[in-house]
């Protein structure tokens, strides 16, 4: 040991453990899963983008996101993505300021479509175990809801995202807030999963993501250290 605790070069015939390492041209993704947004109400249904339900954060989300801000702002953080639903970017919103970066907008990165059952409707149904809620979950599959997005075309589409977005900073590492499934769908293409397996992230919590040419590398699921047990114990149903 040194004096400051660092261990010296290790001998010749010595190996230590290894540790990661970013692989050259890798980028890094913080995926920060959008802030607690307002509850859905029977008799005010969320306004709609796109035909996506856009409720704005409710104060409890509006609290996470400045501690989503608190945890990374130490971070070497090269840009800020979020997707076209307000909720994603007034979670990015604390985290710019205090970097100074401007979020850069992604589409593609909007949560999965519902059909019949967006602006609210949503939730309501999980909550009362509709039966179609049931089955989505049996089957892990969101299009079993009337007129919602296909499996294999929101697969395509955060796959597509997350590739440009990859492409676009290489040997950086990014910041991408945005929802539930579709952290989820990254997660199970990065794991070779059931498309449900990492569906369901607690809000304003981060995964880590590490994205090279030719594979996706899962080191982080679910992170809430920077939130504490009052924003966690009762997480917001998928979107």
């Amino acid at each position: 040991m040194t004096a400051q605790g660092i261990e010296e070069a290790p001998d010749a015939g010595t190996y230590r453990q290894l540790r990661f390492r970013r692989p050259p041209g890798a980028c890094e993704l913080l995926l920060v899963r959008h802030g607690e947004s307002a509850p859905a109400r029977d008799d005010e249904p969320f306004p709609l983008v796109d035909g996506h339900g856009d409720p704005p954060l409710d104060p409890v989300g509006r609290e996470q996101a400045k501690r989503v801000a608190d945890r990374l702002a130490h971070e070497p953080i090269a840009a800020i993505y979020v997707s076209n639903l307000r909720r994603t970017a007034e979670t990015a919103a604390p985290l710019a300021t205090r970097l100074g970066l401007e979020p850069r907008l992604e589409p593609d990165l909007r949560e999965v479509y519902l059909g019949e059952w967006e602006g609210g409707s949503f939730r309501k149904h999980v909550a009362e175990g509709h039966p179609v809620a049931l089955r989505m979950y049996a089957e892990q599959r969101w299009d079993v809801i009337p007129g919602a997005e296909p499996g294999d075309a929101f697969a395509a589409r955060v796959r597509g995202a997350i590739g440009r977005i990859a492409a676009a900073h290489p040997d950086e590492t990014v910041v991408v807030v945005c929802h539930g499934g579709v952290i989820g769908q990254a997660l199970a293409e990065a794991s070779g999963a059931r498309p449900f397996a990492f569906t369901g992230s607690d809000n304003a919590a981060v995964s880590h993501l590490v994205v090279t040419d030719d594979r996706w590398v899962i080191r982080r699921y679910n992170d809430t250290a920077h939130l504490g047990l009052a924003f966690t114990t009762a997480p917001e149903p998928l979107t």
